[in-house]
């Protein structure tokens, strides 16, 4: 320690910081030139670091800006999500109406007492063996209950109910059977399920004459289920193996796969 004070470099360390000291200090002004030498000497580094100073402030600024547009697109991205679902409701709820209305228009009010029901789920195999709806015990339904759409078309009738829904085997389930008449010339039948697929005109005899064209309707035979329920049209004829009936392929009017509503009667009038 005591080689490094005795030599020159220390000595001149020394000098420079007390001239340093005497520069800033400046007493009675003595070193105003040497001053404005040396601080116009700092002046482009100054600007350098003030350069650099507001460059990381922009930065900071710009990053912050870029995290609050992401915030604010987000915000509006959530935004548009739920007015989409709400228009989406509104327009699901805007056909059910639609669809409430029209049916309501075309049933047999005036006959029955009916039960509005809503689907709620369907046969998952899509062999239109049955549909399930939200009415049950609880709102009057019971087993064998006749169920109708607009303008008097039967789909099939109750066949378990719980207190909240119900569930109703169609015509086109193998296990339906109705009895039925056609319309033109009152011709007996029975109507069964072939196996999801369609509704078949059965047990007609080769001496009673149907033609492809005909309409057919519930006979109100058996007294479960009133008469004159549509049921379907006769697309195909065909003799039975015996030979001693005639069959008749039925062409239903509506898609049980499309339908949304459907009601129950509860009662004749």
């Amino acid at each position: 320690m005591q080689r490094f004070t005795s030599t020159k470099l220390f000595k001149v360390i020394i000098i420079a910081a007390m001239f340093s000291g005497l520069i800033f200090l400046n007493p009675a002004g003595i070193f105003n030139p040497t001053r404005s030498i040396f601080f116009s000497a700092l002046v482009p580094f100054q600007k350098f670091f003030y350069s650099i100073s507001v460059g990381i402030n922009g930065t900071k600024e710009f990053i912050s800006e870029i995290g609050q547009l992401k915030r604010e697109n987000e915000d509006l991205r959530k935004n548009n999500q739920a007015l989409l679902s709400e228009n989406v409701m509104c327009s699901d709820m805007k056909n059910e109406n639609a669809n409430l209305r029209e049916q309501l228009g075309v049933l047999p009010r005036d006959k029955y007492n009916l039960i509005p029901a809503f689907l709620v789920s369907q046969d998952p195999n899509g062999t239109g063996n049955w549909i399930e709806i939200d009415k049950g015990k609880d709102d009057g339904v019971a087993p064998n209950m006749p169920v109708i759409i607009s303008k008097s078309v039967l789909i099939g009738r109750v066949q378990e109910v719980n207190a909240k829904s119900s569930k109703v085997m169609l015509l086109t389930n193998p296990k339906s059977i109705i009895n039925v008449a056609t319309i033109e010339n009152n011709v007996k039948g029975i109507a069964k399920g072939e196996y999801g697929l369609g509704i078949i005109l059965d047990m007609v005899l080769q001496a009673d004459s149907i033609n492809v064209g005909d309409n057919v309707v519930t006979s109100g035979v058996g007294g479960e289920i009133p008469r004159g329920l549509f049921i379907g049209t006769i697309q195909e004829i065909h003799r039975s193996d015996d030979s001693l009936f005639q069959q008749g392929v039925l062409t239903a009017p509506i898609q049980t796969s499309k339908l949304q509503m459907v009601f129950v009667i509860k009662s004749i009038k």
